[in-house]
């Protein structure tokens, strides 16, 4: 795709204000996610070093997507824990039933369950729900869990829910919680550098009618790629492989 037709669909805006500090935002967290981001926050960084960057370009306030590449459990956790922001996750259903206690756990922090085998057209219109209400919402665009450590192609979830609502999607890189949880038994990790870095955020212009086939597949694409530009810049190329920007 020429660089001329891409820029007809999605911009960067420039970076915003700095966000307020972490408890002063004006959104309030729901109890249980509020209580466990300051227990995990202060853990994050003791035990595995966790360093953010970028969280200055986030959104102080208005809706926006949150797209990050996926690994594991500890993805939802550290983004959690280091956007100052609470963030309604669109979870899939081996991860919102994965105990007996998950179901009314995401119920609680406003997480949404979504189907990946077909199109899950009531996740989608609550999660445009949650933007309407000037809300966040959390997407990794992989779907399951990456098996090798390596980002995967993009479903087109994330492109979707942009392109109906018009709202900023911010690209975001995860480093650190596959080598944390490798090979571990009982998903105990085992303590190893952690890193986020949040991008400028994208805007995609918001489509009035049917988002076709290609639209959404140009508009996962650009996020897949500046999710790999992110993971090349925290760590190298060995982070974003060649399928990262295929849909």
């Amino acid at each position: 795709m020429a660089s001329g037709e891409e820029s007809g669909a999605v911009s960067v805006l420039p970076q915003t204000a700095h966000l307020p500090a972490a408890g002063r935002c004006a959104e309030s967290f729901p109890p249980v996610y509020r209580m466990l981001r300051v227990a995990c926050l202060p853990f994050l960084r003791i035990f595995f070093d966790l360093r953010v960057s970028g969280v200055e370009g986030l959104p102080a306030t208005g809706p926006f997507i949150l797209a990050a590449n996926h690994h594991n459990y500890l993805d939802g956790v550290v983004l959690g824990a280091c956007t100052p922001r609470p963030i309604s996750f669109l979870v899939m259903p081996r991860v919102w039933n994965a105990s007996p206690l998950h179901p009314p756990f995401h119920r609680q922090i406003g997480s949404i369950p979504i189907t990946l085998e077909r199109p899950d057209h009531g996740a989608i219109r609550r999660a445009l729900r949650v933007l309407e209400a000037g809300g966040v919402i959390g997407i990794f665009p992989e779907g399951p869990f990456s098996h090798e450590g390596r980002l995967e192609s993009g479903r087109p979830g994330a492109a979707l829910i942009a392109l109906r609502s018009g709202v900023p999607v911010v690209p975001a890189a995860i480093l650190g919680t596959y080598e944390a949880l490798v090979g571990r038994r009982f998903y105990v990790p085992r303590p190893h550098g952690l890193s986020v870095r949040f991008g400028h955020p994208l805007q995609f212009h918001p489509r009035y009618r049917r988002v076709t086939h290609s639209e959404r597949e140009e508009a996962t694409g650009r996020i897949m790629r500046e999710i790999a530009a992110l993971l090349e810049a925290e760590h190298g190329p060995a982070s974003g492989r060649d399928k990262a920007g295929r849909s």
